[in-house]
């Protein structure tokens, strides 16, 4: 080899010296470095955007088991609802060919059928919420709705699910006693607020610290005016006799045609009142319950005036069943809006997203502890 073959070798030799060099120089800064970064917190997520309301009352999947991924949903809910209350229907309508041949029904008024409990709604929930990230899993409260009250093992079933699936679930309903032009199709006995299988039920709850969201008419469809609403009487008995649960009560008793009782704001007043209901709260859910508010100037100012005074005791729900669309979903937020105008700003907060809040908060937290002292059971 001689001088001139030699000369480029050397030059690419000194360059690679050079390279190696620098980088041992540069290695105690990378070590460094990489030490910080392990040993550093993560950068705080950004805060959510204000949101709107959070939502009590939202069904996943309709009368016969169909609806929206809750992957959907939460595009829907974005960034205008803060966390929701999910479950399904506890009820399946029959598709019976004699009777509707080829028209499948989707909904109950759709065929004089049967309905039925339909239990496998809990684990589809289960799942769905399962198939979330931790951050939006922490948006939803699934809520175990697929038992019969008429049956006492029912209970058990509660039990069973959340064993089954710990970390998921934060309360019972919506379920059913009373329901206009419902209870009469579901086959099996006939659901009653003095069934012991429903005081079993909300034992349970008690000891679990379950949420309870229960809905249940305060009369039949078409009552006599002026007549004593039927089921009120009952209605107050159940939440008397189970003062440790915390409840909510669907649509303050009301329908698509049961109207609010006489003086039916001051009915709630006079249990708001009465310390034996201190757990009770209501929701303002469903479509069907907003057009009685909105119905005229006066009834706007007079509900407008009773959610002033009673803050801690409502609570906003769309009762809206598996939405196509964000205008489906919204559409009974939107209505309420000539009542929410005239809240205070404490007022608004509470019955929109405070109570919502206080009350699923402490219901997940009991939920946990109670899985969590019970795992080896399962």
């Amino acid at each position: 080899m001689n001088r001139h073959t030699l000369q480029p070798l050397a030059r690419v030799v000194a360059r690679v010296v050079v390279v190696c060099l620098i980088g041992l120089l540069a290695m105690p800064a990378l070590s460094v470095a990489a030490s910080k970064s392990k040993t550093s917190k993560p950068a705080a997520a950004p805060p959510p955007p204000p949101y709107e309301f959070n939502d009590v009352h939202f069904h996943l999947t309709n009368y016969v088991q169909e609806g929206i991924d809750v992957h959907d949903f939460l595009k829907i809910m974005g960034t205008r609802v803060g966390r929701s209350a999910l479950f399904g229907i506890p009820l399946q309508q029959q598709w019976s060919y004699r009777i509707t041949g080829d028209n499948a029904p989707t909904y109950y008024l759709d065929s004089d059928a049967k309905l039925y409990y339909y239990s496998f709604t809990d684990a589809y929930i289960a799942m769905q919420y399962r198939s979330l990230t931790k951050s939006e899993q922490a948006r939803f409260d699934p809520m175990i709705t697929g038992f019969n009250p008429t049956d006492m093992y029912a209970a058990d079933h509660i039990r069973r699910v959340l064993l089954t699936f710990p970390g998921v679930f934060s309360g019972i309903g919506e379920f059913t006693i009373h329901k206009e032009f419902v209870s009469s199709k579901i086959a099996g006995d006939v659901a009653s607020l003095t069934d012991p299988a429903l005081d079993r039920i909300l034992d349970f709850a008690a000891e679990t610290g379950m949420v309870v969201l229960i809905h249940s008419d305060i009369d039949r469809p078409f009552a006599k005016k002026g007549a004593p609403p039927v089921f009120l009487a009952q209605m107050q008995a159940l939440f008397a006799r189970h003062p440790k649960n915390t409840i909510i009560w669907a649509h303050t008793g009301l329908g698509r045609v049961i109207q609010p009782i006489e003086h039916h704001l001051d009915m709630l007043e006079s249990m708001f009142n009465d310390p034996t209901y201190a757990n009770l709260c209501v929701d303002i859910s469903w479509d069907e319950v907003a057009k009685y508010a909105i119905s005229s100037p006066e009834t706007i100012q007079r509900c407008a005036e009773f959610f002033n005074k009673y803050p801690d005791r409502f609570l906003f729900g769309t009762d809206t069943v598996a939405p196509k669309d964000p205008q489906a979903y919204y559409a009974v937020y939107d209505m309420w809006k000539p009542v929410f105008d005239q809240l205070t700003k404490e007022a608004k907060d509470k019955i929109l997203k405070g109570n919502y809040e206080r009350i699923f908060d402490q219901g997940r937290k009991n939920v946990r502890a109670w899985e969590q002292a019970h795992a080896a059971q399962h």
